[in-house]
C-alpha cells in the first residue's frame, strides 16, 4: 500500500493547503464556460437553424436544432460517470482539464461546421454529435469543479465558496445574452444568420481557453493526493457505492426542486409572465439582466450565512420559504398586483440558496474515492429528467390551458427537494 500511495503521490505533485482561491477561481471560470455554451447554442439556433438543418420548414429546421440542445441532457449522466472516474481516480485537476479542453475544442469546431448547404446531411450529424461530445464533457465539468472546491476552500468559508463558484453558471448565462445583443447590434439579425452566429461560438471557445489556461496554473487538491493511492478495488468501489445509496438518493431529491426552480426563474419566467398577458416580450426579456445580477449576490449572502448558521440548516429555510412562497408570489404577479421586476427579483432571490449551496454540500455527503461519480449521476439525471424538461412541460402545461398549474409544479418541486434534505445525516455535513 505504502508503495501505492507513493506512486499516487508522484502522479500529482502539486498539492495545496492553502485558501484555495485560484482553486475558486478555476472552478467557477468553467462554470461560466459550461453556461455560457450551453446557452450561447439555445440562443443562436433560431438563427443558424436555417444553415445547418436540410429541408423548407423552418419551423422543422429550428425544432431540429433543438434537439441538439436536449442531447446534451441526455448524455450528461453518462459524461458524469465518465469524467468522474477520471477524477476520482487521476484527479480532479485532471479532470477539470480534460473537461474544459473538450468543450472548448468542440465549439472551435462548430464554429466553423460547413453548412448543408456544402455537405447535406452531414451538417447536422455533425454538430448533434459535437453537442453530444460537449454534452459528456459537461456532466463530468460541474460535479468535478465541486469536489474541488470542497477539498481547497477553507474551512470556515466552504460555502461561500460554493456559491461564487456556481454563480459563474448565472455568469455565463448573463453573457450569451449579451454576445447575442451585441452581435444584433453589429450585424443585424439578417447578419448573424448569414455567419455572425459563428462569433458567439468562437467567443464561447475563447472563454474556454481562458478558463484552460487558468486550470493548468493551479494544484491539485492536497485532500485528494493524500488519500489511499491505490484508490479502492472495483468491488471495493461497488460497495462504496452501495454504502452511500442514502447520500446518492438525497442528491437527486434536493436536486429536483433545485433545476427545477433555476429553469423556472431564468429561463421560463420571462415567456410566463408574457403568457399572463401582464407584460410585452420586449419587457419581460429586458427585466431578466439586473435580477440575474442580483442573485450572484444573493447566492453569496446565502453562502456566508451557510457558513455561520450551517449548510443543512439554511438549504431547508431557502427550500421551505420557495415552496411556499412562489405559488402566491406567481397569483400576485397574475392579478397585476406585484410588477415583474419585483417578482423575478424575489423568486431568484429565494432559488440562491438550493442552487448555491448544494455544490459543497452534496461533495461532502461522500468519501473522496467516489466523490465525483456518486454525487454526478443523480445530480445529473435530476437535472436532465426535471430541468431541462420543465420549459418544455410549462409550455404543454400552457397549452392545455393550465398555465397557472405551473407554479404548483415548481412549489411542488421544492416541497419534495426539502424532504430530501432529511435523508442526510447531520454529522456527514458540517464542517
Amino acid at each position: 500500500m505504502t508503495s501505492a500511495v507513493t506512486a499516487r503521490a508522484a502522479d500529482t505533485p502539486r498539492t495545496t493547503h492553502g485558501n484555495g482561491r485560484k482553486a475558486l477561481l478555476a472552478a467557477t471560470v468553467g462554470g461560466v464556460v459550461e453556461s455560457f455554451d450551453w446557452a450561447i447554442y439555445a440562443v443562436l439556433a433560431p438563427y443558424f437553424a436555417a444553415a445547418m438543418f436540410p429541408g423548407d420548414d423552418p419551423v422543422t429546421k429550428l425544432l431540429a436544432a433543438y434537439v441538439g440542445f436536449a442531447v446534451g441532457f441526455v448524455v450528461r449522466p453518462f459524461g458524469s460517470y465518465v469524467v468522474g472516474r477520471f477524477a476520482d481516480s487521476r484527479g480532479r485537476r485532471f479532470a477539470l482539464t480534460l473537461s474544459m479542453t473538450i468543450i472548448s475544442g468542440a465549439s472551435v469546431l462548430i464554429a466553423v461546421l460547413p453548412t448543408a448547404a456544402l455537405i447535406g446531411v452531414a451538417a447536422p450529424v455533425l454538430l448533434i454529435v459535437l453537442r453530444l461530445v460537449q454534452g459528456l464533457s459537461m456532466g463530468g465539468e460541474n460535479p468535478s469543479a465541486a469536489a474541488y472546491v470542497t477539498e481547497t476552500a477553507p474551512r470556515h468559508l466552504r460555502f461561500l465558496y460554493s456559491s461564487i463558484s456556481y454563480s459563474g453558471v448565472v455568469i455565463g448565462n448573463i453573457l450569451s445574452f449579451g454576445v447575442l445583443t451585441l452581435l444584433l447590434v453589429t450585424f443585424g439579425e439578417d447578419g448573424v444568420r448569414d455567419g455572425g452566429w459563428r462569433i458567439g461560438f468562437l467567443v464561447a471557445a475563447a472563454l474556454g481557453l481562458l478558463a484552460l489556461w487558468i486550470r493548468r496554473g493551479v494544484e491539485e487538491s492536497a485532500e485528494f493526493a493524500e488519500a489511499d493511492a491505490a484508490g479502492p478495488t472495483a468491488a471495493e468501489r461497488r460497495a462504496l457505492y452501495r454504502s452511500n445509496l442514502r447520500g446518492m438518493a438525497a442528491v437527486f431529491l434536493i436536486s429536483i426542486g433545485a433545476t427545477v426552480g433555476y429553469y423556472y426563474g431564468t429561463t421560463y419566467l420571462p415567456q410566463y409572465a408574457q403568457q399572463l398577458g401582464v407584460v410585452s416580450g420586449t419587457e419581460s426579456a429586458a427585466s431578466m439582466l439586473a435580477p440575474l445580477v442580483l442573485l450572484v449576490a444573493a447566492m453569496v449572502v446565502v453562502g456566508r450565512l451557510a457558513d455561520r448558521l450551517g449548510a443543512l440548516r439554511t438549504l431547508r429555510i431557502g427550500l421551505s420559504l420557495l415552496a411556499l412562497a412562489t405559488v402566491p408570489l406567481m397569483l400576485a404577479l397574475a392579478h397585476g398586483a406585484v410588477p415583474m421586476w419585483l417578482v423575478t427579483v424575489v423568486y431568484l432571490a429565494l432559488i440562491a440558496a438550493p442552487i448555491g449551496l448544494t455544490n459543497v454540500l452534496f461533495a461532502q455527503l461522500f468519501p473522496v474515492a467516489v466523490r465525483v461519480v456518486a454525487m454526478g449521476v443523480p445530480y445529473t439525471i435530476a437535472i436532465g429528467l426535471f430541468g431541462g424538461t420543465f420549459p418544455l412541460l410549462a409550455q404543454a402545461m400552457a397549452k392545455a390551458g393550465h398555465l397557472t398549474l405551473v407554479p404548483w409544479w415548481a412549489a411542488g418541486a421544492a416541497a419534495v427537494s426539502l424532504a430530501g434534505t432529511f435523508l442526510i445525516r447531520p454529522p456527514r455535513t458540517t464542517g
